[in-house]
């Protein structure tokens, strides 16, 4: 067992009769790390940080959490986790103050009052602590489910799409709050479909059909894929796009705001394509390959899903 590891679990395999969701996954985060944990929907997201913090049980594979063994300690795990679902699931007919009391004493926290009123007051919370939590804006809602996970203070936060359907200015508070809980020692695994979330990560593992198909550093995962990209811009930049998918050597064409990526991995390939539209209005810029055209290759280099379904 190693202490510095938050999480070192090997060969995680999940299997729902005859379908395997989860096949084969190793993960080895450090303590006090922030991870990104990508993937597109039904890759095995969720189903993975479920096996990791007891909540399933793994068909195969063996491994730790925060020391304690995944398959025997369930209870250790959860008592020091706190993990944050894709839907809001507390209790709309309560106050923010109510749930929030309510959680406590469930973990069976001492000084309820004080631990509830710091709680509301870290999270920005205290000016609306009447409000019913079901009247609550999106942003809102996840501020308070954020506080209610965290009031614990656990050693792992396990957030599974916490920011779908919240505003950029919402998204953006909410990581500022992750960040300062990981400047205090926490340790956060976030699973995210946002590129610009992912890029506030420490490290980043992306998961396609089951299985992890890359981790590293953002600069880690870009230099893996290989790719070269190109950003073309101009008034009428949009009319190219299907002009130059499928040429050879152009493998992703895609749109970024109101201009045009093209990516490959041979770059005179790439310059050949371009001029062969002959677009005077287009200029041209090699640039840094986003991280959504790394995970776009990425994707194509993973292929169908095999899985066997049901």
């Amino acid at each position: 067992m190693n202490d510095e590891l938050a999480i070192d679990v090997r060969g995680l395999v999940k299997r729902f009769a005859n379908k395997t969701a989860v096949g084969g996954v190793d993960i080895q985060m450090p303590r006090g790390a922030v991870w990104g944990f990508l993937g597109p929907n039904g890759s095995g997201k969720t189903t993975t940080i479920r096996m990791i913090c007891g909540l399933l049980k793994a068909t195969e594979g063996e491994g730790t959490c925060l020391g304690f063994d995944i398959r025997r300690d369930t209870d250790r795990i959860k008592a020091r986790t706190g993990y944050m679902t894709q839907k809001f699931s507390f209790w709309s007919d309560m106050t923010i103050r109510e749930n929030l009391e309510f959680v406590a004493r469930l973990y069976r926290l001492p000084d309820l009052k004080p631990t509830v009123d710091e709680t509301l007051d870290k999270l920005g919370l205290t000016h609306r602590q009447g409000q019913l939590a079901g009247a609550l804006s999106g942003g809102w809602k996840q501020r308070m489910a954020l506080a209610a996970v965290t009031m614990h203070r656990p050693q792992l936060l396990l957030l599974d799409e916490p920011t779908a359907g919240v505003d950029p200015l919402a998204r953006r508070e909410f990581w500022d709050e992750i960040h300062a809980f990981a400047s205090d020692g926490m340790t956060v695994l976030v699973s995210t479909h946002y590129m610009d979330e992912a890029e506030r990560c420490d490290r980043i593992a992306y998961l396609a059909n089951g299985k992890k198909i890359a981790e590293g550093r953002v600069e880690d995962i870009l230099a893996r894929s290989g790719l070269i990209t190109f950003r073309g811009e101009g008034a009428d930049v949009r009319r190219l796009s299907e002009l130059l998918k499928g040429k050879p050597g152009l493998d992703h064409v895609a749109y970024f705001g109101a201009a045009l990526h093209v990516s490959g991995k041979d770059r005179s390939k790439l310059q050949a394509g371009l001029a062969s539209v002959g677009a005077s209005d287009v200029v041209w810029q090699e640039v840094r390959p986003s991280l959504e055209d790394a995970f776009i290759a990425l994707m194509s280099e993973a292929g169908a899903d095999t899985r066997v379904h049901a």
